[in-house]
């Protein structure tokens, strides 16, 4: 992994709990967003439908074959649920914090992808 200035957050993926009143910053969630990725299955199913979703939504916009856009919203949520259900045995951020979880996913896999984040 290379090193960066910047201190990469919960990089062992350890637990964390959800603050009284939740929380209210992205930069708040995201360490709890990854203790809820401590199975390394889970991870990787992540990394394998965020990637795909991205490369669906990209061929949508680039070639203007925009019903690939559901097609590329499923990819990314499956392959994370299974990952979340069958591995980590637990529920999914989306359902209580679905915007700061979607930019965990991308905030993950460009961690994961740029040698950041052990994969």
């Amino acid at each position: 992994m290379s090193s960066s200035s910047k201190a990469i957050a919960n990089h062992n993926y350890s637990k964390r709990t959800i603050p009284e009143g939740g929380f209210r910053t992205f930069d708040a969630f995201y360490p709890y967003y990854l203790s809820e990725h401590c199975h390394r299955t889970n991870r990787r199913l992540h990394l394998i439908g965020t990637t795909i979703s991205i490369f669906l939504f990209l061929t949508a916009i680039l070639k203007q074959r925009y019903k690939l856009i559901p097609y590329g919203i499923i990819q990314g949520y499956a392959w994370a649920w299974i990952g979340h259900f069958f591995f980590e045995k637990n529920k999914p951020a989306t359902f209580k914090y679905p915007l700061f979880s979607l930019r965990g996913d991308f905030k993950m896999w460009l961690e994961v992808v740029t040698g950041q984040r052990a994969f």
